[in-house]
């Protein structure tokens, strides 16, 4: 059955920009849809991701429903922090991959969602329901999930207008060299490496992340740092931090000298995020808490009356005020 919605343009603008903030998709996703003959405008059907479209036009998109999966084995569980009728918030754990792809074969955490039965919104297709937005495989922590159409539209439309928030907290070498530091650049796909972004692709989209000091390690050679994104590119922390020849502990894409390091995961966490709740309007703030290897890495580096005080969310969130 082929999901249909409808979206009304108000100010002039190109079709892609238009979908891709409407349903938070990809311009990519938006050529596939307009490739596969899905999308129409005032009831024609458009051959051109940069059609213009004018004020009062009507944008249909049919959302066809995707081939069907032999079903993985989900072995693992993922920690619930908070669920209601509208929304989903999740401590996704490290190792697993957000949605289902050609290259994918464990199970993701869409099938740890179906598994479970969670209702979902479609609004992304069958491979993405319910990600309003994703983490990197390796990267665990707080991950808002919809449940209907309307939620997903309403969370969606938060991460463009950047009233949706998230703080991350990484274990970075060598330490920065500033108490604050705030990196804006352009990231696109790496012309030399396309497992990586890179910073500074005259093409790419606009990125800016704010980092700030928390703790420095016993030996002085790594740095416990929190990281507050103001877009949502792939790989956005790891590519500036390379920008400044940096990297997290644990990441064997963009780590200097990866064999050195001990670390059996990326040491990157998604910490807190917050959110207005789709039908109550009210601002939600939720923690995840380190899982057991990130915790024993970051007790056994830093000082634990130091941690006490610098993860504390109120600091956290306060530090990131203060100097935005």
């Amino acid at each position: 059955m082929i999901n249909t919605k409808e979206y009304l343009c108000e100010n002039p603008e190109r079709l892609d920009t238009f979908l891709t903030t409407q349903i938070g998709q990809t311009r990519s996703q938006i050529a596939a849809l307009i490739k596969n003959d899905s999308v129409f405008v005032d009831g024609k059907k458009v051959a051109r991701p940069g059609v213009k479209l004018k004020a009062g036009q009507t944008v249909k998109v049919e959302f066809p429903e995707a081939k069907k999966q032999k079903a993985l084995d989900v072995d693992f569980d993922v920690e619930v922090l908070y669920e209601d009728d509208d929304v989903l918030v999740i401590n996704k754990p490290s190792g697993v991959t957000v949605h289902p792809a050609p290259s994918v074969k464990e199970a993701t955490l869409v099938d740890w969602l179906k598994h479970k039965g969670i209702r979902l919104s479609t609004i992304s297709g069958e491979e993405r329901h319910g990600i309003v937005h994703r983490l990197d495989k390796g990267t665990s922590g707080t991950m808002v999930v919809a449940k209907n159409n309307e939620a997903h539209e309403f969370l969606s439309k938060q991460l463009q207008d950047k009233s949706m928030g998230r703080y991350y907290i990484a274990v970075v070498t060598p330490p920065l060299k500033e108490d604050v530091t705030i990196i804006e650049s352009k990231i696109a796909r790496s012309p030399h490496n396309r497992l990586k972004m890179a910073s500074g692709i005259a093409n790419g989209k606009t990125a800016k992340t704010m980092f700030k000091h928390l703790a420095l390690s016993h030996d002085e050679d790594s740095q416990l740092i929190a990281c507050k994104l103001f877009t949502g590119r792939t790989h956005q922390i790891r590519v500036h931090l390379e920008s400044m020849n940096r990297h997290i502990l644990g990441d064997h894409i963009y780590g200097i000298s990866p064999k050195q390091e001990k670390a059996e995961r990326i040491l990157l966490h998604a910490y807190l995020i917050y959110f207005i709740h789709p039908s109550t309007k009210e601002k939600l703030y939720f923690k995840a808490e380190f899982d057991e290897t990130m915790q024993e890495i970051i007790y056994k580096k830093f000082d634990t009356e130091i941690l006490n005080e610098v993860i504390n969310t109120e600091y956290i969130m306060h530090s990131f005020t203060a100097n935005s």
